[in-house]
């Protein structure tokens, strides 16, 4: 059984060596950049740890299908923060800041090219099932992130229409990673399946953890400023779940409120937190993390793979979540 240590250097070593074409530099220097800054790689690592569940050692057959999850990942963050107009992303100038808009627009695409260059590495065995299954999930990740955009010009979205969005913006991705890592490893169809709903679940409860943090996260833990969802009137699950109780009379005041200085901003925040108080929202947030995470254990628990690899994916989801759960 390949030990955790193992999987953690050879996802340290994986980012270190990968290497993109030198020229046009103004082409690949930015995907160097956003490979080079880093992020919790969690879906890289999720895809090792189910690859390791059923085999001993990792070899190229693996590695390079991993990677391409990552720079899939990061292609899709270029793209967003375009569309965000975000100016920071994991401490540093977004790309489209950096140099500018076409560069990114170009070097995401470029990105999302080579993540199906990494792909085709996988061996010929898996690859007709393993390139479905990337090529389902990039389609649904692109249909999460316009549900997304359009239910900003919605004043109140319905619960299973957020709970839909962030399945394809977030949850596929992640369940994705798993089933891929089995796939290539030569799982059984079940097990396959049963290590997707693994990730599918688990990206849930992380992206509503993700959304509890926006507002009641420690700004130093959470590694930015707290509030940016209820300043921007984000459908998070808090508003969603808000809105679903007291309806949008209730809240329509506060997000209303302006936002042009630093304390107005932080009087909409205490407006928002006061209503959210009221309702006990913050406290279901956690309640429905807690569930999703149980269900995704349940998935693990029918894996029938003995208690040493099933702790690989308790301790997965409880890093995944260590920060809210």
């Amino acid at each position: 059984m390949i030990q955790e240590k193992h999987i953690e250097a050879t996802l340290k070593a994986m980012f270190e060596d990968l290497k993109f074409t030198q020229e046009p530099a103004g082409l690949y220097d930015p995907l160097r950049y956003m490979i080079e800054i880093g992020g919790k790689r969690i879906r890289p690592r999720l895809c090792l740890i189910a690859y390791s569940l059923f085999k001993d050692s990792f070899s190229e057959e693996i590695l390079s299908p991993t990677a391409a999850i990552e720079v899939f990942h990061s292609f899709t963050l270029i793209h967003d923060d375009i569309m965000d107009n975000a100016d920071v992303r994991r401490g540093v100038p977004t790309i489209h800041k950096k140099w500018n808009e076409n560069t990114a627009i170009l070097s995401g695409d470029v990105m999302s090219i080579e993540s199906y260059r990494m792909i085709a590495k996988a061996p010929a065995s898996a690859l007709p099932a393993v390139l479905a299954l990337f090529s389902d999930t990039a389609a649904q990740v692109c249909e999460g992130q316009q549900y997304d955009m359009d239910f900003e010009n919605l004043e109140s979205v319905p619960m299973d229409d957020y709970m839909k969005m962030i399945g394809l913006k977030t949850a596929v991705l992640i369940a994705c990673s798993a089933k891929m890592g089995a796939l290539i490893a030569g799982a059984s169809a079940q097990e396959a399946d049963l290590l997707y709903r693994f990730g599918y679940d688990l990206g849930l409860a992380f992206q509503i953890a993700d959304d509890w943090l926006d507002t009641y996260g420690d700004p130093a833990v959470f590694g930015k400023a707290i509030g940016g969802d209820i300043v921007n009137n984000k459908k998070s699950w808090l508003l969603t779940r808000a809105i679903e109780k007291a309806g949008t009379e209730r809240l329509a005041e506060a997000l209303a409120m302006p936002i042009s200085t630093d304390d107005e901003k932080a009087a909409k925040i205490a407006a928002v937190k006061a209503v959210y108080g009221e309702l006990g929202i913050g406290e279901e947030a956690i309640q429905e993390i807690q569930r999703l995470h149980s269900q995704a254990m349940e998935s693990v628990g029918r894996l029938n793979l003995g208690k040493v690899r099933s702790e690989m994916l308790h301790r997965y989801a409880d890093m995944l979540l260590g920060r809210r759960k």
